[in-house]
C-alpha cells in the first residue's frame, strides 16, 4: 500500500483528512501518531469546521514544512517550502476549482442549513476520500 492509500485508509477510518496526511507523511520526519492527531485535530473541515481550507491541503502544507528545508539556513528554507506550496495548491485547484472546504463540499459546515446537507447527503464520505487521495498524491510527487 502506497501513502497515499494508507492516507485515504486512515481517513475513512476516523481519522480527519489533516490527520491522516500528516500521520503517513510526517512519519519519516520524527512525527508519531499521535502527535499527527493533535496537530491535525483543529484543521479538519477547512480549519475548525469552519469550511475554510481544506484539512488535506493544510496538512499536505505542514508536511511540506517537516520534510523540506532541512540543513539550509532558515531564509532559504522559507523560500523552497512556499514555493512548493504555491505548486501544491495550484495543482489542487486545477482538480477542484478551490481548496476551501465549503467549495469543495459544495455546503458550508459553519452554518446549520451547511451541516444538515452535509450529514444528509453523506458528502464528507463520498468526497473527502478523493481530496484526501489528491492531496496524498500531490504531496508526494513534491517531497
Amino acid at each position: 500500500m502506497n501513502r497515499t492509500e494508507k492516507a485515504v485508509e486512515l481517513f475513512e477510518g476516523g481519522l480527519n483528512c489533516s490527520q491522516a496526511i500528516l500521520a503517513v507523511f510526517g512519519e519519516p520526519y520524527g512525527l508519531d501518531l499521535e502527535a499527527a492527531k493533535r496537530l491535525g485535530r483543529p484543521l479538519g473541515g477547512g480549519m475548525g469546521r469552519l469550511g475554510e481550507v481544506c484539512g488535506a491541503v493544510t496538512g499536505a502544507i505542514a508536511a511540506l514544512g517537516l520534510a523540506q528545508g532541512n540543513g539550509v539556513d532558515e531564509g532559504a528554507a522559507r523560500d523552497e517550502v512556499a514555493r512548493s506550496v504555491r505548486e501544491l495548491v495550484h495543482r489542487f485547484e486545477e482538480r477542484h476549482g478551490t481548496t476551501l472546504c465549503k467549495g469543495l463540499l459544495g455546503a458550508d459546515m459553519s452554518t446549520e442549513a451547511g451541516r444538515k446537507r452535509i450529514k444528509e447527503e453523506k458528502l464528507v464520505a463520498k468526497l473527502c476520500p478523493g481530496f484526501v487521495s489528491d492531496a496524498a498524491e500531490i504531496l508526494a510527487q513534491l517531497i
